[in-house]
């Protein structure tokens, strides 16, 4: 149901939160969901950017296919205010928020036109809660640096713990400042979500000095299993039921959390219109450089720019971050054999030897895992094929004598040689040997 004709209340500063997750399948979606719709049952004003794809999946979790999404509005197909959704308890949700980012491609005049009626939107509401995409791309660390509170979901999957922890790692080195809240999902019982969350809370004080905060824990259970398959979210059942408790535990949580945190007088329009002007700068900038050049020669003026910013590689690590995921984005545009052959040959040029022990075990770890993605392990289906190939002959070996000459002389030298011989000397008896004889 359009929510077109909604009730425009009193201009406030909503409290922003970005519910996200180092990696797909951690329940990131199903928790920014129900917690959206039991703070929308207490009767707050809540609004749900469904950031994670362009598919809507929020909506999707709710039996609801959108036809319209914000690229829609990008496109100047419609206005804001005609996809937005409205469902149980009044709860607004804006799909595929994501579409956000490509108002960066836009006319000035374009970009500021949708980002000033989303900025005129997320003033109704007392909360703008985000799906953010999960991983490291750009649009997602924006959702995330645009809301006043990260919620980081993790699993106790050894895997959701390094991905979680690579997205703090980047945030960091992005110059995130906030202290992250992290949200346990998935887990067994108690024990077992205080374990987890000190595990990876150990590993942030540790590697990147500093703390996380504990948000809490979300149970596996059968319930909260069917309603993802039924379209039917635990939010939506009695108050009593255990699982729709959980997530009435989490509001409570964080209403607490965001006590402690002063409301930022900037909402996620107004961020990204900061990122759209600093992107317009750079474009400028670029534009005034000399469009004369051959495509190699300014390729090699950008590198000899990067070398003499990036020299200092101790000073400059967000740069390098950055550098590093533009140029990979770049290649994967077209990953063809020739950006396939262009990584394996830049990833050997680096000097892993330098490593410690620790960098060596933390890097093969991420390798592993990347590998898993690329090609999955082999099923016993696979492992049949792989056997019934043909496999490669080797030649039979044989004694070479023109290398070593005749094998009763070889014999002998060998037998002439003290017990403790060292094998270079062995060696240069034997080329003294074959010359003698020669």
């Amino acid at each position: 149901m359009s929510a077109q004709h909604s009730q425009v209340h009193k201009a406030n500063s909503p409290r922003t939160i970005a519910i996200t997750g180092g990696k797909g399948g951690v329940g990131k979606t199903s928790v920014a969901l129900n917690l959206a719709l039991t703070l929308a049952r207490h009767d707050k004003r809540v609004l749900l950017l469904d950031g994670d794809t362009d598919l809507a999946n929020v909506s999707i979790m709710l039996g609801l296919y959108p036809e319209r999404t914000l690229a829609n509005v990008v496109a100047g197909e419609c206005r804001l205010e005609d996809i937005l959704l409205e469902v149980n308890y009044g709860l607004h949700i804006l799909p595929g928020a994501s579409g956000v980012q490509e108002c960066m491609d836009m006319a000035p005049e374009d970009s500021f036109r949708i980002l000033r009626a989303l900025s005129m939107l997320e003033r109704r509401y007392d909360y703008v809660i985000t799906d953010t995409a999960a991983g490291l791309q750009p649009t997602g660390l924006h959702m995330i640096a645009a809301a006043e509170l990260a919620c980081v979901v993790v699993t106790p999957d050894p895997a959701s713990l390094t991905d979680a922890f690579s997205l703090i790692k980047v945030l960091r080195r992005r110059g995130y400042k906030r202290t992250p809240s992290v949200l346990i999902n998935m887990a067994q019982g108690a024990s077992q979500t205080r374990s987890v969350f000190q595990r990876l809370d150990a590993a942030a004080r540790r590697h990147l000095k500093c703390s996380l905060h504990y948000m809490g824990g979300i149970w596996r259970d059968e319930t909260l299993r069917q309603s993802v398959l039924n379209q039917k979210p635990v939010a939506l059942l009695p108050q009593s039921d255990p699982s729709c408790r959980q997530f009435g535990t989490l509001a409570d949580m964080l209403e607490v959390r965001l006590t402690q945190l002063p409301a930022r007088k900037a909402g996620i329009a107004a961020y990204w219109h900061s990122v759209s002007k600093r992107q317009q700068t750079r474009e400028r900038k670029m534009e005034a450089s000399s469009p004369s050049a051959s495509p190699r020669e300014r390729c090699l003026t950008a590198i000899s720019e990067l070398e003499a910013v990036l020299g200092p590689a101790n000073e400059c690590a967000m740069l390098r971050y950055d550098v590093f995921m533009q140029l990979f984005a770049l290649l994967g545009r077209k990953p063809d054999n020739d950006a396939i052959e262009i990584i394996q040959t830049g990833l050997g040029a680096i000097a892993w030897e330098s490593l410690n022990r620790e960098q060596r075990d933390h890097l093969a770890a991420h390798l592993r895992h990347l590998a898993e993605e690329i090609s999955p392990p082999a099923t016993d289906d696979t492992r049949d094929v792989v056997q019934s190939l043909p496999q490669p002959v080797l030649p039979e070996p044989f004694y070479d004598r023109i290398s070593f000459g005749d094998q009763e002389n070889l014999v002998r030298v060998l037998k002439e040689q003290p017990s403790g011989i060292a094998l270079s000397q062995l060696l240069r008896s034997l080329v003294d040997e074959e010359d003698s004889g020669a």
